[in-house]
């Protein structure tokens, strides 16, 4: 005979104590107040990711801090392109084939050398013999060019064009330098470049008008500048003996070949002893 005052009063109770009077079934947060959001899209990981966000920066400032670090290389450079000039005169070439040579070609060892092989007039074995010189000596691009490859995977295509075709020696390794110090600017690349070739085009057309003023640096002692400063870069780069076998091989087959066979081959057969020593000799570290 309870009263229906004291049921409610007992439900109630209940309630308040923790009781279980009636089981509700509710909505998640997300799904409350009538909301109908849709799970957020996956967020795309970075070996997906598009080209242009992973694309190596290109900026005003690394071009211009390729260009400073070339600047010891200026008195060598322009030295080196006088003479060329001047031995361009000498072998009948124009003042405006030398310019065009140095402009467009804008490989210093590849031009000297090709100067060996100059005829006039030209003819068929001539020219093969040119083409198969200049080939030769810039196979070493090849493996330059695969070495910076990673670095600059995803930059636009006239970029990357641009940038390689000012890609010398001296830009190359202050390249690398830079990105092994941590740098991911393409500016650098390119700057260490065009900082040289308005350099080597000038220097060129002066040796040319100056004729044989300045056809042996080695007289004082200009042709070490190069060398010095390739070993002043390369120094800080040494990570041990292992990732050094490379330049080790590549050095050894080129002087064992250089003995052994006329021409310019030992360029090629030193650039492919450094490529498969690399691969037999790759841990597979980050370069």
């Amino acid at each position: 005979g309870s009263s229906p005052a004291r049921i409610d009063g007992r439900r109630a109770s209940g309630r308040q104590t923790g009781i279980p009077h009636r089981r509700v079934a509710t909505a998640p947060a997300s799904m409350s107040h009538g909301s109908s959001r849709e799970p957020a899209a996956p967020q795309p990981s970075p070996l997906t990711a598009s080209p242009s966000t992973s694309a190596a920066p290109f900026t005003r400032a690394g071009i211009l801090r390729g260009i400073r670090l070339s600047l010891p290389l200026w008195p060598s450079i322009a030295v080196f392109g006088a003479a060329f000039g001047a031995a361009a005169a000498q072998r009948g070439v124009t003042l405006a084939e030398a310019a065009g040579a140095s402009a467009l070609v804008y490989a210093g060892s590849a031009q000297m050398v090709t100067l060996e092989v100059w005829g006039q007039p030209w003819t068929v074995r001539a020219l093969l013999a040119a083409m198969t010189v200049t080939g030769l000596i810039n196979a070493r691009m090849i493996l330059m060019g695969a070495t910076i490859q990673p670095w600059m995977r995803g930059t636009p295509l006239w970029r990357t064009a641009m940038t390689l075709f000012v890609l010398v020696d001296a830009s190359w390794l202050i390249g690398v330098r830079h990105r092994a110090e941590g740098g991911r600017d393409l500016g650098v690349l390119f700057g260490a470049g065009i900082g040289l070739w308005p350099l080597w085009v000038a220097s060129t057309v002066a040796g040319h008008l100056a004729g044989a003023l300045v056809t042996q640096p080695r007289a004082y002692a200009l042709d070490m500048i190069l060398p010095v400063f390739f070993a002043a870069m390369l120094a800080p780069l040494w990570r041990g003996v292992r990732p050094a076998l490379p330049w080790l091989a590549s050095g050894l087959v080129a002087l064992l070949v250089q003995r052994l066979v006329p021409g310019y081959a030992f360029i090629a057969a030193g650039a492919a002893a450094g490529l498969v020593t690399g691969l037999l000799v790759d841990d597979g570290a980050g370069r």
